[in-house]
């Protein structure tokens, strides 16, 4: 192995390990927010949380692995939570004409301010995170011939 081949595998072993560390993150973020401040998702928050968790062990174990395929399998997931993400971030922000009835029809409101995160609100996070993650995926990869 050439040494840009080994700063290749370091680079693509950072990215993915940063990809990772956002799925963590999130993952106790939200665990933490739900089991801990008591405070419950609401129905497209469960629905992030669908696509978040998962990511953890598919990046942890691609990663433990070394087998740089994480992306074919955490993609799908990111792709759906994204689009999630933003769509609750439209409803949120007002730019979608539609109330936000999926957060006060069965359970708590992400307008309140209980759900913000120094000052940030949770949809907006969920959009970050996996757009943070998205493009740890898609980053370019060393020399791929």
């Amino acid at each position: 192995m050439t040494r840009t081949d080994e700063q290749a595998l370091s680079r693509d072993d950072l990215v993915l390990t940063l990809a990772f560390l956002i799925a963590l993150g999130a993952t106790f973020g939200a665990l933490f927010i739900g089991e801990v401040l008591g405070q419950m998702p609401c129905t497209l928050c469960w629905y992030l949380r669908i696509a978040m968790f998962p990511l953890v062990p598919i990046l942890g174990l691609s990663l433990w692995r070394g087998d740089g395929s994480a992306w074919l399998y955490a993609l799908p997931l990111v792709l759906a939570g994204l689009a999630l993400a933003a769509w609750h971030s439209g409803l949120y922000a007002g730019i979608l004409p539609a109330p936000i009835v999926p957060c006060t029809q069965n359970g708590p409101s992400c307008t309140g301010e209980a759900q913000m995160i120094l000052g940030v609100p949770i949809p907006y996070l969920s959009l970050a995170a996996f757009a943070a993650i998205l493009a740890c995926l898609i980053l370019p990869k060393g020399n791929r011939t």
